[in-house]
């Protein structure tokens, strides 16, 4: 779950919600900014990349010590390896290069935690993306680092939407732009700005997509009298989705 905290509420987005934002994201990509092939595969995995969360989010889970609902961030690391586990197993089932990239996007995280849950993921997935990528016929290590580059910037411009408030660029990660992966050719700087132009417009540097477009995410806001009264699985459920409308357009100094 991802979890914005307000005065009197929380503002909670899905994960496999936000994963599919930033496949539709992906879907504006410049086509001149491609390379190779596989974008079948690449469009599956960022729109399926956070599958594992489907069920976990449905019931979200309260934090005694934040007082406030767990987030992707600080969910409990052994539920937290099941769930990365679980959906890299979904998407293996309709796309062997698909769970290669989510695997290595999921190791890329483990790598920095001390858990001992986090170390025997990465070593599990790390045996298995080898196994992956020997049984793929043209496997190209270039190729897949700039997949692997794709899965990570949309993960980023999804994740930027659904952290900060509409209108602002307040969460830490941020603050001083979208990283864009080396591997990532064709840009002049080593990451992307955003400028929010009022609360429904986002303008780009660099812009990197065919045209203009409009995305929305979907939310819950959560008032924190209703959890107090209620509980947190009983409040979200009540919740009524909100759609929130955000158009992308290149940024003119």
């Amino acid at each position: 779950m991802i979890v914005r905290e307000r005065e009197k509420d929380f503002v909670m987005i899905e994960q496999h919600h936000h994963g599919d934002v930033s496949g539709k994201l992906l879907h504006y990509w410049k086509e001149s900014l491609w390379r190779g092939d596989k974008q079948e595969s690449v469009f599956y995995a960022v729109h399926q990349h956070d599958c594992g969360w489907k069920s976990a989010d449905k019931t979200p889970i309260w934090n005694d010590q934040q007082q406030a609902p767990y987030t992707f961030m600080d969910f409990p690391m052994p539920l937290k390896t099941l769930i990365y586990r679980y959906g890299i197993d979904e998407i293996a089932r309709e796309n062997l290069y698909a769970a290669l990239l989510c695997s290595k996007h999921y190791t890329h995280f483990m790598e920095m935690e001390n858990s001992e849950e986090a170390q025997d993921f990465v070593k599990k997935e790390e045996i298995r993306q080898r196994k992956w990528f020997n049984s793929l016929p043209d496997s190209d290590r270039n190729l897949f680092h700039f997949h692997f580059g794709l899965l990570k910037l949309f993960d980023n411009l999804s994740l930027f939407l659904c952290l900060n408030e509409p209108g602002k660029n307040e969460h830490p990660f941020y603050r001083n732009g979208i990283p864009l992966s080396p591997a990532l050719h064709g840009f002049q700087q080593e990451k992307l700005d955003l400028h929010w132009m009022d609360e429904n417009t986002l303008a780009v540097d660099e812009f990197p997509f065919e045209q203009a477009f409009t995305v929305s995410v979907e939310q819950k806001v959560v008032s924190k009298s209703d959890i107090a009264q209620k509980g947190l699985i009983e409040s979200y459920m009540a919740a009524p989705i909100q759609e929130i409308y955000i158009q992308w357009i290149p940024f003119a100094e």
